[in-house]
């Protein structure tokens, strides 16, 4: 996520993809200690909206929507 974009993708995105059906979303930010922060949504059917799930920093080792490990700093 860019600083010109926090708007666009904390809100305006996710409620796009919300409506989409889109049933994951994961957005990726930098945090003050330069350390990635991996914030995951899971979409709710019944009222197309995203509800929180998981935030990862560091290492991600999420188990939806199918089991993956991975270090963002390393990319």
């Amino acid at each position: 996520m860019s600083p010109g974009s926090e708007t666009t993708d904390r809100i305006v995105t996710v409620d796009q993809y919300a409506k989409a059906g889109i049933p994951f979303y994961w957005r990726i930010e930098q945090s003050a200690t330069s350390v990635p922060i991996v914030c995951t949504y899971v979409l709710d059917p019944a009222t197309r909206a995203y509800r929180d799930g998981e935030v990862f920093t560091g290492t991600v080792k999420a188990t939806a929507p199918f089991p993956v490990t991975v270090d963002p700093g390393a990319l």
